[in-house]
């Protein structure tokens, strides 16, 4: 299970945005596993996060497909990547797009810089995986931010996704989310087909963020 994902989004919790984001890094970097860890932050954190932080991953969670000039408000891939995010969510459940949006942004980016792609179901997610990004997730958005995790509340989504996204393209990574807080959560993800997990509360909300990590790679 080495270079499994585990993905944690930062959203836009007060735990994890500002000084408390770079505190979050700080402990995320902290962690001894061979699981990949990824800090998804606000687009306003993430230099501050890779200076305090500069050995972890740090991704965006949301980004523009637009060039130089006249684009108020939007996300420029090339900054971000100037700034030190080696990659980025898009669609996730809180920030919809269209997937012509998410072509033309996995058409602007380097390689090397990754997407993850977010699912709400298996047909959005083989979709998505037709455009063969790095990564797709799939989020059931009823489960996000509760207290189960979608791998025992609907594993059949996890496999069906593994499965459908696999026919599709073998170049693509899967990942899962909503509810996942513990290391038997990522281990049956894992099980299930996936490359890892994305997840928020779990480590954004949890009283002693360092233990919530300790636990989620405790079984990688």
């Amino acid at each position: 299970m080495s270079d499994s994902l585990v993905v944690v989004n930062f959203k836009t919790y007060q735990t994890a945005h500002g000084a408390a984001a770079e505190d979050l890094a700080r402990v995320m970097s902290g962690i001894q596993t061979d699981a990949r860890m990824i800090a998804a932050v606000s687009a306003l954190d993430i230099s501050a996060v890779v200076a305090t932080a500069p050995d972890l991953e740090v991704w965006c969670q949301h980004l523009d497909p637009v060039g130089f000039g006249s684009n108020t408000g939007w996300l420029h891939p090339a900054t971000a990547i100037d700034r030190g995010a080696s990659g980025t969510l898009i669609n996730h459940a809180e920030h919809k797009v269209s997937i012509e949006h998410v072509a033309m942004l996995l058409d602007q980016v380097p390689e090397g810089f990754e997407v993850c792609a977010c699912a709400a179901d298996i047909d959005e997610a083989k979709a998505l995986a037709a455009l063969v990004p790095d990564y797709v997730a799939v989020e059931p958005p009823e489960l996000i931010g509760g207290a189960i995790s979608v791998t025992s509340a609907d594993p059949e989504i996890v496999s069906g996704t593994a499965a459908a996204v696999r026919e599709v393209s073998e170049q693509v990574g899967i990942l899962c989310g909503a509810g996942v807080k513990t290391g038997e959560d990522v281990a049956t993800a894992i099980e299930l087909g996936t490359s890892g997990v994305l997840l928020a509360s779990g480590v954004t909300k949890a009283d002693d963020p360092e233990s919530a990590l300790r636990n989620l790679v405790s079984e990688l």
